[in-house]
């Protein structure tokens, strides 16, 4: 049996799920996000869990989509129509997510940090929507991402792809907190232990109340924006860009 890329714990009530693929800097290849929809799933169904933590080993936090494994056309298909199911699920957990990250996150991966209720990141964490620097839309994550953004800062980070750290995150909505690496477990636990304290029916309610969006709603925004990246991702100018990615070369549009 391969070893999982996800691990699961449960400690006083707090289900710690780690993405552990530091080789890809936890990249959302298909044994990654099988096994962290296995996890979800047995945080959200059992009773004795209170609140999930998402963290990681290794540097980085989430790089987005494995691009190597999504070099054809048929897997990056496969892999972007699997993700929403994983956004959603984080999004509408009874439970109170908290995304715990000591280093960047990416693409794919600010998705996962944006549909947490409660972010929190080392200040030295940096974050970036690259997908138009490889010729793909940020289409899926948007769903999760365009709540919580800024609009200003929204149009401008999505078309430039530019790099931003965690204090401007901070800013613009997609983080609660940036803190020293060195006091980052303790700003995650004083969140835990405040969620901790609310009624687990009542919490589950007042998540319903923030959320608002039904779910046919969001599953009817995945659906569509499912057609637009998968058609980016299959097209001549996504497969080009994810190429010259691999290949450590500049993409031919680029000048």
């Amino acid at each position: 049996m391969a070893e999982e890329l996800v691990h699961y714990d449960v400690s006083a009530g707090i289900a710690r799920i780690t993405l552990d693929s530091p080789h890809n800097r936890n990249a959302l290849s298909a044994r990654l996000r099988a096994d962290l929809r296995t996890h979800l799933s047995t945080a959200i169904a059992d009773d004795a869990v209170r609140v999930i933590v998402l963290d990681h080993t290794g540097p980085v936090f989430c790089s987005g989509m494995d691009l190597k494994e999504a070099g054809g056309a048929s897997s990056s298909a496969q892999g972007v129509q699997e993700f929403p199911a994983i956004l959603e699920q984080i999004w509408t957990s009874p439970k109170p997510v908290v995304a715990r990250l000591a280093g960047p996150a990416r693409a794919g991966g600010v998705g996962i940090v944006a549909a947490a209720d409660i972010a929190i990141a080392s200040d030295s964490a940096t974050f970036a929507f690259t997908e138009v620097r490889i010729g793909v839309v940020p289409a899926v994550i948007s769903v999760t991402v365009l709540p919580r953004l800024l609009p200003r800062a929204a149009h401008e980070l999505f078309l430039t792809g530019e790099t931003f750290d965690a204090p401007r995150a901070v800013r613009i909505g997609l983080l609660n907190s940036a803190v020293p690496l060195t006091t980052l477990d303790d700003e995650v636990d004083r969140y835990t232990t405040m969620l901790s304290l609310g009624g687990p029916k009542a919490l589950a309610a007042t998540k319903d109340l923030l959320r608002r969006t039904p779910a046919d709603t969001m599953s009817a925004d995945f659906a569509e924006m499912l057609s637009l990246s998968a058609g980016f991702f299959a097209g001549e100018e996504g497969q080009e860009g994810i190429t010259a990615f691999t290949q450590k070369r500049k993409a031919n549009w680029v000048p």
